[in-house]
């Protein structure tokens, strides 16, 4: 990471107290730049981690030809529609819906199914 030199930054305050930083814009954008490259490297040690899940190459087909990522997820897992269902606080023929795209469910129902089955919100709902 190249690490540019900066210069102190303006500070104005309010109530005697730091409010705002002012630098110059590029600068600014040197900052950003830096947050991108620290946020991919903690993204690949996360992944290179022993907390990454090893996802197996039957589910990754099945996401990629398509599928409902609820429904392969939840048949990934073992659990059956009643119980996630259940967990998630929605009814069997409401989730059954949303497996076959009938219904589109609201975030927060997505967050509940996430946690239901381990999954990331965007393993659900895509980015």
């Amino acid at each position: 990471m190249n690490i540019p030199h900066f210069h102190k930054p303006q500070i104005i305050k309010e109530g005697g107290k730091p409010a705002f930083a002012v630098l110059p814009y590029d600068e600014y954008e040197a900052l950003l730049d830096m947050f991108d490259e620290l946020s991919d490297i903690q993204d690949y040690k996360k992944a290179m981690s022993d907390e990454a899940e090893d996802i197996p190459l039957a589910v990754v087909d099945r996401l990629l030809q398509g599928e409902n990522p609820l429904k392969v997820w939840r048949e990934y897992r073992k659990l059956t529609q009643q119980k996630v269902a259940l967990e998630a606080g929605i009814s069997v023929p409401f989730l059954c819906q949303i497996e076959t795209y009938k219904r589109e469910p609201s975030l927060k129902v997505y967050r509940k199914l996430a946690s239901v089955l381990n999954v990331s919100l965007d393993t659900l709902v895509g980015e």
